[in-house]
C-alpha cells in the first residue's frame, strides 16, 4: 500500500489477513483458488498468483475428496511472505505421498505437488470449535 494514498487517520496497514468460509462442494477449490488469486492481483503480487493458486488449490480438494465437512481458507499477506491455510474438520493427519518414475500415481499428488511448489508446508492444530486441523503453505515474496 502506498502510504502517500492512505488516509491520514489510517496507520500504513503492513498485514493483510482474509478468510472465507468453502462449502462442502465440488466447487470449493475453484472458489478458493479465485480467492488467493484476487488477493494477490490486489496486492501486486503477480509472481505468485500460479503457484499460489496451485497449492491452495490441492489443499482444498483434498479436504472434498478426503472429509466429509466444510473448510476454512485463511490468506496472510506480509511484506516478506504469503501463507495460506485450509481447515477443515477431519482429526486425520494427511499423508505425503511421492510418486516414483517406476510407478506414477494418478491419484494422491496434491501434497506433493504443494511440497515441491511452496517454500514451506505443514500441518497445524486447528481445534478452534470444529475445525480439527490446518494443512498450510508458505510462498516468499522476495524470490
Amino acid at each position: 500500500m502506498d502510504p502517500a494514498r492512505s488516509a491520514a487517520h489510517r496507520p500504513v496497514q503492513l498485514s493483510h489477513e482474509y478468510s472465507l468460509f468453502a462449502s462442502a462442494d465440488a466447487t470449493a477449490p475453484r472458489v478458493c483458488r479465485d480467492f488467493v488469486r484476487a488477493i494477490l492481483y490486489t496486492h501486486d503480487c503477480e509472481p505468485l498468483v500460479m503457484a499460489a493458486a496451485l497449492c491452495t488449490s490441492e489443499l482444498v480438494t483434498n479436504v472434498h475428496l478426503h472429509t466429509k465437512g466444510a473448510a476454512i481458507l485463511r490468506v496472510r499477506l506480509d511484506p516478506a511472505r504469503l501463507h495460506v491455510s485450509v481447515f477443515d474438520e477431519s482429526p486425520d493427519l494427511p499423508v505425503l505421498v511421492r510418486p516414483t518414475a517406476a510407478a506414477p500415481a494418478c491419484r494422491g499428488r496434491g501434497l506433493a505437488l504443494v511440497a515441491e511448489t511452496a517454500d514451506l508446508w505443514g500441518v497445524a492444530d486447528g481445534r478452534a470449535g470444529r475445525y480439527a486441523k490446518g494443512v498450510w503453505f508458505e510462498l516468499g515474496l522476495g524470490a
